[in-house]
């Protein structure tokens, strides 16, 4: 208990007994997190960075490090993390539970205190959406906004859409539907630069088929590395996560700096980051 103490998920308390002192604990807000029948849980996601097939590359660094595999995951599995959630559906759902259970958690913050970046915007695609949780939120905040979830097809293939939302297959290297806006949450920093700017580039030839340019920006839900928020425990999860990019995926988590020449490379001229929801940030970029 002292190790969950110190980590933050318990809190503890001293009872005055008749002999001695009583320890007693109680779950901290962080650890009510963990909860598996917590609305916010975020249980999920950590089930699935501690699974052994996330955990496996770890031990093969030393391999990566000597030959030319573009990350460490391909050094265990023999394939990237994509091609193997294609092909294992036990780690397709795990990781899909994953980024569902952090969108929960994300899509209360923008719902409600970012809803100025949806003004205008009548159509929405939610590049890698994974199972639309984000999207399901936005199109129950938004009706007016048609939404369109952006996935590969062993993800969507299965799922419905309603009235204001629909799945689409495809592969976002390639291209993706056209609409007004474009929403990438927590997928930028899966990539390389150059797969970055194709993903981008993307977009852009997406809004500007759409013929909504003036309307037309992307949103970008991803880690600033040295953003305003300069905690000790902020700066150190966004350096975890980079190391995790790096060995998982052949990603990184980038500053302002380097998300700068990004936007510009892939012909955006302007871009604004809202550091509005902890170790991450929203960012918007126009034509």
């Amino acid at each position: 208990m002292r190790i969950l103490v110190h980590s933050g998920f318990f809190s503890q308390q001293n009872l005055n007994g008749i002999n001695d002192d009583q320890e007693v604990y109680s779950l901290s807000q962080s650890g009510r997190l963990l909860l598996e029948d917590s609305p916010l849980s975020m249980r999920p996601l950590l089930l699935m960075l501690l699974d052994p097939v996330m955990t496996k590359p770890w031990d093969c660094l030393s391999t990566w490090f000597r030959n030319d595999e573009v990350a460490a995951f391909s050094v265990a599995h023999g394939k990237t993390i994509w091609e193997y959630a294609g092909q294992d559906p036990r780690f397709n759902n795990l990781f899909n539970e994953a980024m569902a259970s952090d969108s929960i958690l994300v899509s209360k913050v923008i719902v409600s205190k970012c809803k100025g970046i949806f003004e205008g915007v009548s159509s929405l695609v939610d590049v890698g959406g994974g199972v639309g949780t984000m999207s399901k939120a936005i199109s129950e905040a938004f009706p007016h906004i048609h939404c369109i979830v952006f996935d590969l097809p062993h993800v969507v293939s299965d799922l419905q859409g309603s009235k204001n939302l629909e799945y689409a297959a495809g592969d976002m290297l390639e291209a993706v539907p056209s609409a007004d806006a474009f929403l990438l949450k927590w997928i930028l920093h899966d990539w390389s630069d150059e797969d970055c700017i194709k993903i981008l580039q993307q977009c852009k030839q997406a809004i500007m088929r759409n013929g909504k340019q003036k309307v037309g920006k992307v949103i970008i839900l991803d880690m600033v590395r040295e953003n305003q928020n300069r905690d000790e425990m902020s700066a150190e999860t966004r350096l975890f996560f980079d190391l995790e990019m790096m060995v998982t995926v052949n990603g990184m988590e980038r500053n302002e700096k380097e998300w700068g020449k990004l936007f510009f490379d892939a012909g955006f001229l302007n871009y604004k980051i809202h550091p509005v929801l902890g170790t991450r940030s929203l960012i918007e970029l126009h034509l």
